[in-house]
């Protein structure tokens, strides 16, 4: 048998080295239109597609960290955000973003991708590659928001913010900094989107999550009421999801089949398990027990704050990022309950404060070998890149309240923003799309709560703390 299989080789060894050859020819016309080779079409395909798995990551985290009335509605907005942001983004968003360069505050051109098409008639296919790796970028930064304003959203409502953050608020952002904008020119850096994607999605998050007020119950007679979500399972299963798809994101964001991402993805881990041992640490100094719920949060806060430095820092540095970062998402939290801003999934204190801190850490980081453009001021670094990269947070943050607020507001007075006091207390599944994902629970033709009350009898209970919002479940 030996024998045999090694003749039908030697036979067909021929034939395969034509069809090697045609292959080689077949790429080096595909990629005709670029200086971009192969491999490098190969690899941003592939972190591409690891980022686009996050958006199932943020549904499960999403989900697992709300309540199980109102899961369908999490993953339709988790599902809608990316599909109709996708398509919104390969219209106008992307030629926002990186089209020709206006004065350094937009660009303008290549809307409906229409640059892949070169005037020979060829196609270029890195425009395709770029576009779809950029567009993983914006469905994440638009989905941080759907947790942040969970539970209490209107689904119409929050298709139309979609469109806007898609198509102007994230792009904009993103052609300062990536598209060759004012940012980029006076030196701000950030390699993977601390602050162009993550803080754009908890700063416009933040302003949404102000104009709802707060999910009924959460905060009763100055007391802070615990809203248990459903599933830790769920919801751990979304953090690893998460966490495998930043090799993706970080590593990608070489954007070609450089052998610094071998590097960048030991960074990115690094500052993921930072992050999660030193939330789990501190929560368990501060409650006395070691807290799943921060320790996931951990995990991503750390994964947030590496992000903008992933490149330009040691791996040792990226252990302290990360470690800052996660303590910085359990204090973020708890400060946020203070002033009464309710976050069910930690949205903010993960990608906003954090991608703060992780910004201002590349200035306070960075050495060489791993970057000859600035040095950190830890590693003999003046402080003129910490001016820079606190002008770019400050940046992007008023560019995106102001944006998000008057977006909001908007969808606030002339559709409607929250839904109603009854809705929310059935949960949002039965009323905003006709199911449930949990039927064996809820009674399909039931949306109420299991308790026997009217809805005003509910409604009153739960704003005076004497109704208990953690039990969602039929026994």
């Amino acid at each position: 048998m030996f024998v045999t299989l090694l003749f039908l080789f030697v036979i067909t060894l021929p034939s395969l080295a034509n069809e090697a050859t045609t292959l080689t020819s077949a790429l080096e016309t595909i990629n005709s239109a670029s200086d971009k080779t192969f491999a490098d079409l190969l690899w941003i395909m592939i972190a591409a597609f690891l980022v686009f798995f996050m958006q199932a990551g943020f549904a499960l985290v999403e989900t697992g960290f709300t309540r199980a009335k109102n899961v369908a509605n999490i993953m339709m907005k988790n599902m809608m955000d990316f599909g109709l942001g996708t398509i919104v983004f390969w219209a106008v968003g992307f030629g926002l973003m990186y089209g020709t360069d206006v004065f350094g505050l937009l660009g303008f051109s290549n809307f409906f991708l229409s640059d892949a098409i070169l005037p020979d008639g060829s196609m270029d296919s890195w425009a395709y590659a770029d576009w779809f790796f950029q567009a993983m970028f914006a469905a994440t930064a638009a989905t941080i928001v759907s947790g942040a304003m969970a539970e209490r959203t209107k689904f119409t409502g929050y298709l139309i913010y979609t469109v806007f953050i898609t198509a102007l608020i994230y792009p904009i952002v993103g052609h300062w900094v990536w598209g060759g904008g004012w940012l980029a020119d006076l030196g701000f850096y950030d390699f993977a989107g601390s602050t162009v994607v993550h803080s754009v999605g908890a700063w416009a998050g933040l302003i949404g999550t102000y104009i709802l007020a707060p999910r009924i119950g959460r905060f009763v007679n100055g007391k802070v009421h615990q809203i248990q979500g459903h599933s830790v399972a769920l919801g751990t299963l979304g953090v690893f999801i998460l966490w495998l798809g930043w090799f993706g994101f970080n590593p990608g964001s070489t954007l070609g089949a450089d052998p610094s991402f071998a590097r960048i993805a030991v960074t990115t881990n690094l500052g993921a398990a930072g992050g999660a041992v030193a939330a789990m640490l501190f929560s368990w100094i501060r409650t006395g027990k070691p807290d799943l719920g921060y320790t996931l949060n951990g995990a991503l806060a750390g994964l947030v704050a590496i992000t903008a430095g992933c490149a330009v820092v040691s791996p040792g540095s990226a252990l302290i990022i990360g470690m800052v970062g996660g303590i910085i998402m359990l204090y973020g939290t708890r400060f946020l309950e203070i002033v009464k801003i309710d976050d069910p999934v930690g949205a903010i204190p993960v990608h906003g404060f954090a991608g703060m801190w992780g910004t201002l850490a590349v200035a306070l980081f960075a050495q060489a070998p791993y970057t000859t453009q600035f040095t950190g001021l830890f590693f003999g670094g003046t402080g003129y890149q910490l001016l820079i990269q606190s002008v770019g947070i400050l940046a992007v943050f008023l560019w995106t309240t102001a944006t998000a607020f008057l977006v909001f507001k908007t969808i606030n007075k002339y559709h409607g923003l929250r839904v109603t006091e009854a809705e929310e207390i059935n949960g949002l599944d039965l009323n905003e799309h006709g199911t449930t994902a949990y039927p064996e629970f809820f009674g399909v033709n039931d949306a109420r709560s299991i308790l026997d009350l009217d809805d005003e009898q509910e409604i009153e209970l739960l704003k005076r703390g004497k109704l208990s919002i953690d039990l969602e479940m039929k026994p």
